[in-house]
């Protein structure tokens, strides 16, 4: 096992392999692991915590038991609100906040990795918001046009048009439609319904 790659920042060798070891039996076919970051103590610490960035999850390690077991926290990144870093004399404190629970924080993770981190945690939340935002979209525009009442006329299709209030305000009628028809929830449309009127 090639672990070069993980220690270019002072981390513990030993540390990241057993980490990775353990970490291949827990990865999907398509995961790959972008960067490992271990707790450095003013103290020596046999067993410090460490925390996995993959393109798919974030795993907080705890080793317990005097190395025997670990604990992990895995948060895919759809469920992560936000990620944070606080520096401090002895390192940084990496902090992880899920859309629900507790936020996790890891202390003592030198300040290089961190910084590193930080980095690549916020590139994956900036894609998987971009992911998102586009899944909204794509359910917008695959719904079905809701039936007519008989004295009603056509609502118009989406075109292109110059004038984007018209735009909006059919992407606005459409988006209550299909609350009405309860094709997405509340908090869909309702975030949704912000994004499109930021638009104004």
């Amino acid at each position: 096992m090639n672990i070069d790659k993980y220690i270019n920042d002072g981390q513990d060798p030993k540390v990241v392999e057993k980490l990775l070891l353990k970490l291949q039996d827990m990865l999907t076919s398509s995961e790959d692991v972008m960067y490992i970051a271990v707790q450095k103590k003013p103290a020596v610490t046999l067993f410090p915590d460490s925390i996995a960035l993959t393109n798919k999850r974030i795993f907080l390690c705890e080793f317990t038991k005097l190395g025997l077991t670990t604990d992990f926290e895995i948060i895919p990144w759809a469920a992560v609100k936000d990620i944070s870093f606080k520096e401090d004399i002895f390192g940084s404190k990496f902090i992880v906040i899920p859309m629900q629970g507790d936020v996790l924080t890891v202390g003592y993770i030198p300040k290089t990795q961190s910084r590193k981190l930080y980095q690549l945690a916020s590139e994956m939340l900036e894609n998987q918001k971009k992911e998102q935002s586009k899944e909204e979209q794509d359910v917008i525009d695959r719904a079905p046009m809701p039936p007519l009442e008989p004295d009603e006329e056509p609502m118009p299709k989406f075109e292109k048009t110059n004038d984007a209030e018209d735009e909006l305000t059919l992407k606005l009628k459409k988006l209550k439609t299909l609350f009405e028809r309860q094709l997405i929830t509340q908090a869909e449309y309702e975030s949704k319904k912000n994004e499109l009127l930021s638009q104004l």
